[in-house]
């Protein structure tokens, strides 16, 4: 096995590590996947990755599992997100902790937008001042902070994106809340509080993560590159982009914020949402100067396709459908 082109995926039956890895796999590299139950991640059918049992909380875990690796994609979470507070932390040192025993494996970290503060940040760049206001963010922050210590002894990448959407994302603000999972598509959950809000198409993102580790001779030893996706500059696009491919206008509802304020002091959903909610008032755009640098263009399906793409996943279009096939003939 060559260790060069072998990477150890935390998270890979998670929507973002299991798209990474998924991409990983397309361009022949040996995908290894630690997870609790070797067994039922094989049932879902992951073509191509080699599945270690492993906690990500137990350090020994992921360092018996990085063995022999040169990358270790860290896209894990607590098991329902729990706790999240207190395990993530100790979950990345185990990472750092486990490339550094396999030799100076670099890391791999997929990013988010919530470590800067969205009123004093149009446009992220690589260098933008991390002043998270949320509590997540805060601890983002650190994440990053921790693999910029470790370099150059652990070199990092970390790719930095906004919120997902398409098939393989599940735990997304598209799929929880804009649209409704598993049935035709009868209204839109205006999530936005204003306009210029970033998203992320996942398999373009994943195929960008794919693309960078194929040029790691070009990445600094602590490397963070920004991934523009699609800019929703006046609040409407995604809107749009639902009702071209449902061939209908729709009625559009807003999030319901002040629910979300009102019930975080009793913790769930409300309390994490509550906390980025800033996140969805101010413009952000990611500015992808380095990414292009490196790669000479960024990954990008036409909106369409991807909005058609995602909804036929989430079941709420049928492929057969007449607009769905003069979407992907277009």
């Amino acid at each position: 096995m060559d260790r060069q082109r072998t990477a150890l995926v935390l998270g890979a039956t998670g929507g973002v590590g299991g798209a990474i890895a998924k991409a990983l796999v397309a361009k022949g590299w040996a995908v290894r996947g630690m997870v609790r139950d070797p067994a039922a991640a094989q049932a879902k059918g992951l073509a191509g990755i080699g599945w270690v049992k492993g906690d990500a909380t137990v350090r020994g875990d992921v360092v018996a599992a990085a063995e022999g690796v040169s990358v270790i994609v860290h896209a894990v979470n607590p098991p329902g997100y729990r706790d999240w507070d207190k395990v993530v932390l100790p979950m990345i040192d185990n990472t750092i902790a486990a490339a550094r025993a396999a030799g100076g494996a670099r890391v791999v970290l997929p990013g988010t937008v919530y470590n800067f503060d969205p009123a004093t940040t149009p446009l992220l760049s690589a260098n933008s001042p991390q002043r998270p206001k949320s509590h997540k963010g805060k601890i983002r922050a650190e994440m990053e902070a921790r693999l910029e210590r470790a370099a150059p002894e652990v070199p990092s990448l970390i790719l930095r994106a906004g919120d997902f959407f398409g098939p393989e994302a599940r735990s997304s603000w598209f799929g929880q809340a804009m649209v409704a999972p598993g049935k035709p598509v009868s209204r839109i959950v205006n999530v936005a509080r204003g306009a210029g809000h970033s998203w992320a198409y996942l398999p373009d993102l994943a195929e960008t993560f794919a693309l960078l580790l194929e040029s790691r001779e070009r990445l600094e030893p602590f490397e963070r590159v920004q991934f523009e996706g699609f800019y929703d500059a006046d609040g409407r696009g995604m809107i749009a982009a639902i009702e071209r491919v449902v061939g209908r206008e729709l009625p559009v509802r807003r999030f319901p914020w002040w629910v979300m304020r009102l019930l975080s002091p009793f913790g769930g959903f409300p309390r994490e949402a509550a906390d980025i909610a800033a996140i969805w008032s101010h413009p952000m755009r990611l500015d992808n100067g380095r990414l292009v640098e490196l790669l000479g263009a960024e990954p990008r399906t036409p909106l369409d396709t991807a909005m058609r793409d995602t909804l036929v996943a989430m079941g709420c279009i049928d492929r057969s459908d007449p607009r769905a096939t003069a979407l992907l003939s277009a």
